[in-house]
């Protein structure tokens, strides 16, 4: 099965192009925090490509700018081609199949408003969150917090 669930933050704003059959796309990559930290405790990222096709470009492009928060689900796409210099290049991007908007635009614009430039390797700070200690894992970080009642699921309906 290849599938993939990202979460992360648009490194640019997406820019929607057409292919010669009138197909809107846009490539663009998001900021993936990874789980660990570094020697400094500063949480390092990965930068995942993303290709998206149709609807779903045209709303990436349309309502989402650099820094927005998402959700990516899709399927791992790779492939190959020979460069100018006569060596074979490697690809490795997710194609959309769902992009999920993660902030609401009140959020988007005061995180683009704000003085300081979000830098992709650290979390966000949030607003109502205390600072918590090094070891401790802070559900206020959790892009999920907020959705919701608990959910319980009980082993019993496996038997």
């Amino acid at each position: 099965m290849n599938r993939a669930c990202l979460v992360g933050r648009l490194t640019a704003k997406p820019e929607l192009k057409y292919t010669n059959s009138n197909l809107p796309v846009t490539r663009f990559s998001i900021a993936v925090d990874r789980r660990n930290t570094d020697n400094t405790g500063k949480r390092e990222a990965d930068f995942i490509n993303i290709v998206a096709w149709r609807k779903t470009a045209e709303n990436v492009c349309n309502y989402l700018d650099k820094g927005s928060l998402i959700s990516v689900e899709g399927r791992i796409q790779t492939g190959s081609y020979d460069g100018t210099d006569g060596k074979k290049r490697y690809t490795f991007e997710v194609v959309a199949d769902n992009v999920t908007f993660l902030e609401s635009k009140a959020q988007s614009q005061a995180r683009t408003n704000s003085a300081t430039p979000y830098d992709f390797a650290q979390p966000e700070p949030s607003a109502q969150a205390a600072p918590a200690a090094k070891e401790d894992v802070s559900v206020n970080n959790d892009p999920f917090a907020d959705f919701g009642d608990n959910v319980s699921i009980d082993d019993d309906f496996l038997e």
